[in-house]
């Protein structure tokens, strides 16, 4: 039982493994569309894209179907288009994208279903090969009762498409069946299935940008690349397509950020579905590999599959937003590595001794976060650790100040953070710089939650410290960047302030 549960990696993620409904996760999004006063058009297509000869906005030409009025088409003109309109994108279309990639020729059934089974471990997630009959793979679904299967179907010709076999949900029981065997596979109820063949596909990039032009028009998701769904990826990567091109989009229309950054969408997600296409394809062969894989290597695999779901798996490279290793000092937080995403660990919150992890405080609220570890005794004054968070808050030189908006909250677009390495009752708030308990707000409130320690006052509490865990020298400390979605961007000093500044000053605009 316990080789059942070595797919996910100790120490991986705090979060547990679950399943989500794709339909749950819509409802999600909507939600929170409806709570900005935002809503979904639907019925609507979009019937042409370019470029308004008399300005530099985009013209989409846009059809709309209603019962009342039949087809009505209206013209949008807009500085930004983003296509998340699936495989068959008619933005990728317009943009004079393809599609590029090949085919396992391979046919797969993927069903949700309500089985009754004397299979003893239906509630695991697992995967079945038959000596004669295929591969078939569990992922137990939420209530109980659920399972989604993944089973091999049949062999496909070169010039063959699955919708020519016209498959049936009895074709693909029936070779469930064949692969549980002598187990009992009774289906009850099926919600949800579907017919697919493998192919792994890729666009050249994700947005319209030329040798002239900065990049105005993007694609997201299945429109720029296509994979299979055992890897869980689908959603999983859309969803951080998006991430990463909307608080860059967010940051340009609100005039934080130099337009330059758009160029690094298609660079950082174009490299990252390429990476796990290329892993696709490896999984690919081992789920239709035949009697000649070692178990170990499916186990190894699905440890790869747990880092890229649990969005530990993509390093996004150099890049105008992202500090080279030779630019900047990694050897101060082994643990934190240049262009992965934040490995949380639990720290100690001074005002209220609470122990909560580091990457919950950061809100997916488009803002920079600048973490100081200000090591030992760094809270004193005259330390490095200390005069650097005076300089951040006061300095005219700082990227705090340099780049906050007028009138607005000081943490508006960098917002600073301070872990020491000391015990909470040490540690007292009023005497530290204003930049780690500023007034913020109406009421002009002060801010509790910037401030960190990694231990109690007690030993009878004991807690791991984020020092140990993640690499991070007591006697030198450093100071973490951290991008809005939470990569890692660079990592400092705390000596170099005109490095850090500079390194901001590449990409956010000086305000006024």
């Amino acid at each position: 039982m316990e080789e059942l549960t070595k797919h996910t990696e100790e120490g991986l993620s705090e979060f547990p493994h679950v399943i989500l409904n794709q339909a749950r996760l819509h409802d999600f999004f909507l939600d929170e569309m409806y709570k900005s006063s935002l809503h979904p058009h639907y019925n609507h297509k979009l019937d042409g894209l370019e470029r308004d000869p008399h300005g530099q906005r985009l013209k989409a030409t846009v059809a709309h179907q209603s019962s009342e009025n039949g087809e009505q088409t209206r013209v949008i003109r807009a500085r930004y288009v983003v296509g998340c309109d699936g495989a068959r994108s008619s933005v990728r279309k317009s943009l004079g994208l393809e599609l590029r990639g090949d085919s396992a020729h391979a046919a797969w059934g993927s069903a949700d279903l309500i089985v009754d089974s004397n299979f003893p471990d239906l509630r695991f997630k697992c995967i079945i090969r038959s000596k004669t009959a295929g591969t078939l793979q569990i992922i137990p679904r939420e209530g109980g009762s659920m399972i989604r299967i993944y089973v091999e179907m049949d062999r496909l010709e070169a010039d063959e498409r699955v919708a020519q076999r016209k498959f049936t949900l009895d074709d693909l029981i029936r070779a469930a069946q064949r692969i549980f065997s002598p187990y009992t596979f009774d289906v009850k109820e099926c919600p949800w299935w579907s017919i697919y063949e493998i192919g792994q596909r890729l666009t050249d990039r994700f947005d319209n940008r030329s040798d002239t032009e900065m990049p105005t028009a993007f694609i997201c998701g299945d429109a720029c690349h296509t994979h299979s769904p055992k890897a869980g990826q689908g959603m999983n990567v859309s969803m951080q397509d998006g991430l990463n091109l909307g608080w860059k989009l967010a940051h340009v229309l609100t005039g934080v950020a130099d337009p330059a950054i758009l160029q690094t969408y298609s660079e950082e997600r174009q490299a990252c579905a390429k990476d796990l296409i290329d892993f696709d394809h490896e999984l690919a062969h081992v789920f239709s590999g035949k009697n000649n894989i070692d178990p170990k290597y499916f186990e190894d695999f699905f440890k790869q599959a747990g880092r890229y779901m649990a969005g530990v798996a993509v390093q996004y490279g150099p890049s105008l937003i992202t500090a080279s290793e030779t630019d900047c000092r990694p050897d101060l937080a082994t643990g934190f590595p240049i262009g992965k995403r934040l490995h949380s660990e639990e720290v100690l919150r001074v005002a209220d001794a609470r122990r909560i992890h580091l990457g919950h405080t950061i809100p997916a609220d488009a803002c920079w976060r600048i973490v100081v570890f200000a090591g030992t005794n760094g809270h004193a004054q005259h330390t490095a650790g200390y005069s650097l968070c005076q300089w951040l808050g006061e300095s005219n030189t700082s990227p705090v100040i340099r780049h906050n908006p007028k009138d607005h909250d000081i943490d508006s677009v960098v917002d600073v953070k301070a872990v020491f390495s000391a015990s909470h009752a040490d540690v007292e708030l009023n005497s530290l710089p204003s930049i780690l308990w500023p007034r913020k707000g109406r009421y002009g409130l002060r801010d509790y939650e910037k401030v960190f320690c990694d231990r109690w006052t007690t030993a009878k509490y004991p807690m791991p410290s984020i020092y140990d865990t993640r690499g991070i020298s007591r006697e030198h400390g450093c100071v973490l960047v951290v991008r809005p979605d939470q990569h890692v961007s660079a990592v400092f000093g705390l000596d170099q302030r005109d490095a850090i500044a500079q390194f901001f000053d590449r990409f956010l605009l000086v305000q006024s």
